[in-house]
């Protein structure tokens, strides 16, 4: 199949190739795949998005933390949510950095908790597509078409 649709081509693409029943290989310009899907070694859309939005906000505030950290600080980030059923969306979600603080005071605490949010403030793009309801379209592009 090709993927030289608008959107594929496009700098920064992000595209799907469907590999099998309910099954997609996720490919990005750079080369980078994700196997998305519901069965096992798959990520399913949803968990991708909470996957973005918890890196987002590291990648964010990484070098706020690695400033008080040091910069080969460890850290994971989980995303969780609350799911609307009815209405099949997310109402929620809960971002939580993990990471040792034990070389820093409260106050140091404090600040940082603060700089880090600012960093995700100003630089989370994920963030503020959720915060700001972002609308899209969908459309069905034939390739041998002109």
């Amino acid at each position: 199949m090709s993927t030289s649709s608008t959107a594929a081509s496009a700098p920064n693409a992000v595209w799907a190739e469907r590999a099998g029943t309910r099954q997609y290989i996720g490919r990005n310009s750079s080369g980078a795949e994700v196997r998305i899907g519901m069965g096992p070694g798959e990520f399913s859309p949803g968990e991708l998005m909470k996957i973005a939005l918890a890196t987002c906000n590291t990648l964010s505030a990484d070098h706020r933390l690695a400033k008080a950290l040091g910069e080969g600080f460890e850290a994971t980030v989980g995303c969780s949510t609350v799911k609307n059923d009815a209405e099949e969306r997310y109402e929620s979600f809960q971002v939580e950095i993990v990471t040792d603080l034990s070389s820093l005071d409260a106050e140091q605490r404090e600040l940082l908790s603060q700089r880090v949010a600012g960093a995700v403030d100003r630089h989370c793009t994920v963030g503020h597509t959720i915060e700001h309801g972002a609308s899209y379209t969908t459309t069905i592009v034939d390739p041998d078409e002109d």
